[in-house]
């Protein structure tokens, strides 16, 4: 029976039951982390051997460069290979960065406002600057646009994507418009895979704003969650069919490849984009970490065994979501108080909670020793206007220990979906 059928006897009796449950749990003293999607301890240990790659003491690169010394500011030859291949570029469109692609996304935007896109004038010099920011998305990016005082403005998902028509509509009409955040391969949270129509239509966007850009962050691009996945297209081929191809940055790392704390970022776009970045990039810094380039380049060598190196991390991790989505399809599908996405790759499952739910559950699953993404993160301002949407993290903790959280996380959910109903 549904929660929503119940009477008023039924839903304190439901509730009553389940407070004692949770207390159960409580007494427990658990100390559970679902809040990052952190890659777990067996799959940072998938890429240890490559911390031996410098056992032969070869240290040369094919343009022969030490690794060790200065120079080669954008990265060594090998790795503009391997991970132009990895996010769909030629190897004079990509910048290697250190080990972070929010780094990278911090300085296209901080190079905007400073020094404008393609000498075009600083973002810093206009009115008003505006992000287009599909919800539920991304934490982290949001927090680069309100550091620099950008306005951002929510464009809801669809199941192929953003919503274009939107889009379409707000870039041609509004100049102050300069940008949107994407997440097109898996989206984060939601899971969802742009559509080859969403990819065409945002490669032939018109923005009335000539310095509008599509941060295109394919984070996942290679972090599937089956055996045969789904690719999108390449938009950076599309803008340039569309004779567009200025209209994008493409960003991507090792970081759930590799190990977090010591991976590989990069950034594709036009050979244009990529030079004029890197007139800027060589004040700041002389080079990355090239000894780290090196050694990915080394480990993987192509970028097939690298893809081969995916399915390993897939064995470790497709059990946990499956568990996540197991565990809500048997305690909250029957009650009908919620609803999720089951992701074919990535690293979250979308939640939505009744509205006005989600930050009594993350509350109640603190309390309880089960530490959640804070509720309204996927929110431009941390404000989600429903109050509905969790972003569940499986990755992380041990597949007893998620079992243990989800059991308590859908115990939160059935108090806080009968307490919302015994209010009305």
């Amino acid at each position: 029976m549904y929660l929503s059928e119940m009477s008023k006897e039924e839903l304190m009796s439901f509730k009553n039951e389940n407070v004692k449950l949770y207390d159960d749990f409580k007494a427990q003293g658990l100390c559970l982390n679902m809040a990052r999607g952190n890659p777990c301890k067996e799959q940072l240990d998938l890429s240890v051997d490559m911390l031996k790659v410098f056992d032969d003491g070869q240290f040369m690169s094919s343009c022969g460069s030490d690794v060790r010394n200065y120079g080669l500011l954008d990265g060594i030859p090998e790795a503009k290979k391997l991970f132009s291949d990895m996010i769909g570029v030629k190897e004079d469109e990509i910048i290697i960065f250190g080990n972070s692609s929010l780094n990278a996304m911090f300085f296209a935007v901080q190079t905007a406002f400073n020094k404008g896109v393609l000498g075009g004038k600083p973002w810093s010099q206009c009115d008003k600057i505006k992000f287009l920011c599909p919800v539920p998305g991304y934490d982290r990016h949001f927090k680069v646009t309100e550091f620099f005082g950008v306005e951002m403005i929510n464009v809801p998902m669809t199941s192929t994507g953003p919503d274009m028509d939107m889009i379409e509509k707000l870039v041609a009409e509004d100049e102050s418009i300069k940008g949107i955040w994407c997440v097109p391969q898996y989206s984060n949270p939601d899971g969802i895979i742009y559509s080859d129509e969403t990819v065409k239509r945002f490669a032939a966007l018109k923005p009335k704003a000539k310095d509008f850009r599509i941060f295109w962050d394919n984070a996942y691009c290679i972090h599937h969650l089956t055996d045969s996945p789904k690719y999108i297209l390449n938009i950076l081929d599309e803008a340039k069919k569309a004779g567009n191809e200025d209209i994008v940055y493409i960003f991507g790392s090792t970081s759930k490849i590799t190990f977090p704390g010591a991976g590989v970022a990069v950034m594709g776009g036009s050979k244009a984009n990529i030079d004029d970045l890197k007139k800027y990039l060589g004040i700041s810094i002389i080079s990355y970490d090239k000894m780290n380039q090196f050694r990915h380049v080394k480990y993987f060598g192509t970028f097939e065994n690298m893809l081969e190196h995916m399915k390993k991390h897939m064995a470790i991790i497709a059990p946990k979501f499956q568990l996540v989505c197991d565990k809500l399809k048997a305690e909250i599908a029957p009650l009908g108080i919620g609803s999720w996405t089951e992701p074919k790759g990535g690293y979250f499952v979308s939640f939505n909670a009744p509205n006005g739910c989600a930050k009594r559950i993350v509350q109640l699953c603190a309390d309880a020793g089960v530490t959640l993404t804070g509720a309204g993160a996927t929110f431009p301002y941390g404000k989600d206007p429903e109050d509905k949407n969790i972003r569940l993290a499986p990755t992380y903790p041990p597949i007893d220990d998620l079992a243990k959280a989800m059991e308590l996380f859908t115990i939160c959910v059935k108090i806080a979906a009968a307490e919302k109903l015994l209010e009305a």
